[in-house]
């Protein structure tokens, strides 16, 4: 339960919550575990959860008309996916995965409809993340549409060395299981 405070506390969306808001918040979160690969949800499926990592990584993919998984991004502790009905999707757009063994909190909905109508802080807060991710969506498809191949690559190493990079004797290390076609699937290309 404290852990879940502690995560709750640090998500930017109830940042300016005091400690007995976030605990009435607390009560409508769940836990659930996922081992690497297993998939939380599917593009597709019904919107009816937020999901938040508490601990672990999760891939976030949407599947191209060829058939290929375009994987849209990594995300680290604190970071939120899925999308709500309540909020106009009816469908989750995206594919997530547990990119590593993963705890994700998830809330309903209702529950999330409930906390922004109680909190207008963090349906703003809901807006200004929704209007970052729009922009870095924009971003990468201009990249995605103007960069060369290596340039492409360069772009998603520099992005994944800001979130994941640590620094080390021999340069920045990306501390993330990151395989070839991981990397193929954030550029827009093939392995070879």
């Amino acid at each position: 339960m404290d852990l879940r405070l502690k995560i709750l506390h640090g998500l930017p969306v109830f940042a300016d919550l005091p400690h007995a808001d976030i605990e009435q918040v607390n009560r409508l979160f769940r836990e659930c575990g996922y081992a690497p690969n297993e998939t939380i949800c599917f593009a597709g499926d019904p919107a009816e959860h937020l999901f938040v990592v508490a601990d672990g990584r999760v891939k976030l993919m949407r599947h191209s008309l060829s058939g290929k998984n375009v994987l849209l991004d990594m995300l680290t502790p604190g970071e939120f996916f899925g999308s709500l009905s309540a909020l106009g999707d009816d469908f989750y757009t995206d594919t997530a995965e547990a990119q590593t063994q993963t705890c994700v909190l998830s809330i309903n909905a209702a529950d999330f409809h409930r906390v922004l109508e109680n909190y207008p802080k963090v349906a703003l807060k809901v807006l200004e993340i929704t209007a970052t991710r729009l922009r870095e969506a924009q971003e990468r498809v201009r990249l995605l549409s103007a960069l060369s191949v290596e340039g492409r690559v360069a772009n998603v190493l520099l992005v994944l060395g800001r979130k994941f990079g640590k620094r080390s004797d021999v340069g920045l290390l990306i501390e993330s299981p990151l395989t070839r076609d991981d990397l193929a699937a954030m550029t827009g290309t093939t392995t070879e």
